[in-house]
């Protein structure tokens, strides 16, 4: 059995991950570490987790950590960094869900997330867990930079387009709408339901802290630079990331062809019909990104429609298919979940 220890486990990402692994027929969760919430029953917190999870959250001080095979880190950007290197030097893998591994220039990232990295000499050790990428390298790392929910769907979105060098590389545009469980369980006024209900807007335009994760992700499939414009928008739903991804074409080539055979072995990746228009519910609750591509007509512009639930194929779902890879466990286990309807 894989023993799992998963510090920060009261947000959102916490309770997914909970949920997934709770299911996880090789998995034994020995601590949830939370410092408000050390000594509460975990299901007193989350009530869907009751009979499930027995466990109460620890304080982090208190966790046996270090007698953990994987050790998940669900909490804020700043925390892994500080706590990454004691565990492996004891003998443990670390799946950081949060941002502290996952841009390699460590300047830039410092830039970004407004904070001095601990621990850069881990940066460059740290595998980026893109399984449809990256998926040799995870199978043998030691600590895994899970992607943001953003990213996820962006990458996944122009993968094939990048890969067979068919496009501008120059002049990328990413049109993402996410719902608002994006922003965390923490209480703030633009995710109040009186706020995001009934509304729709963008943020971030000048520039948000996924934008470089992302540019990173392309340039290395396009070994060179791309240019990038990110614009995200918040919607009125809970789950959800819808990504409208435009690209000019290069190049001719039967864009549906390449996706399908890009894709064709990958669990996770669903390219769907010719003429389809995803929806975020297809995918909610699901590890699944269901992409479309189109070429409005037969112009020189591509235009790529991905969907991805932000929670688990953008969060816990695909940390859970990093752990599988890492531990040599069929990759779909505990994770190949249909989607819910409505």
């Amino acid at each position: 059995m894989i023993k799992v220890g998963i510090v920060g486990g009261t947000g959102y990402t916490g309770v997914e991950l909970l949920r997934i692994l709770s299911q996880h027929p090789e998995v034994q969760i020995k601590a949830i570490t939370s410092r408000q919430e050390a000594g509460m029953p975990v299901s007193d917190l989350f009530p869907s987790l009751r009979g499930r999870v027995s466990l109460k959250f620890c304080d982090p001080t208190e966790a046996l950590l270090k007698e953990c095979s994987v050790v998940f880190f669900a909490t804020p950007n700043g925390i892994a960094m500080q706590q990454a290197r004691l565990l492996l030097d004891a003998g443990v893998r670390v799946i950081d869900l949060a941002a502290d591994f996952r841009i390699k220039d460590v300047a830039e990232w410092e830039k970004w997330y407004g904070m001095t990295h601990s621990c850069p000499e881990l940066v460059a050790e740290a595998v980026y867990g893109l399984p449809e990428v990256n998926r040799d390298r995870i199978k043998e790392a030691r600590l895994v930079a899970n992607p943001g929910c953003y990213p996820t769907a962006v990458q996944l979105g122009f993968l094939p387009l990048i890969e067979s060098g068919i496009v501008d590389m120059d002049h990328l545009i990413a049109d993402a709408k996410s719902g608002v469980s994006g922003a965390g369980r923490k209480a703030e006024v633009h995710t109040l339901f009186a706020e995001a209900s009934d509304n729709f807007k963008a943020y971030g335009v000048p520039g948000h802290r996924h934008l470089p994760e992302i540019r990173q992700g392309l340039s290395n499939m396009a070994a060179k630079s791309v240019g990038l414009t990110f614009v995200p928008h918040l919607t009125p739903m809970i789950r959800g990331i819808h990504a409208t991804l435009y690209a000019r074409l290069t190049t001719d080539a039967d864009l549906q062809a390449l996706f399908e055979e890009r894709y064709a072995n990958e669990p996770f990746v669903d390219v769907l019909p010719p003429g389809s228009h995803p929806e975020t519910r297809s995918v909610r609750g699901s590890n699944l990104c269901r992409i479309a591509v189109h070429r409005p007509q037969g112009s020189d512009t591509v235009v790529v429609l991905s969907v991805t639930d932000n929670l688990v194929k953008g969060a816990a779902g695909q940390a859970v298919q990093n752990m599988n890879l890492m531990f040599g466990l069929p990759e779909t286990l505990a994770i190949n979940h249909v989607a819910l309807l409505p």
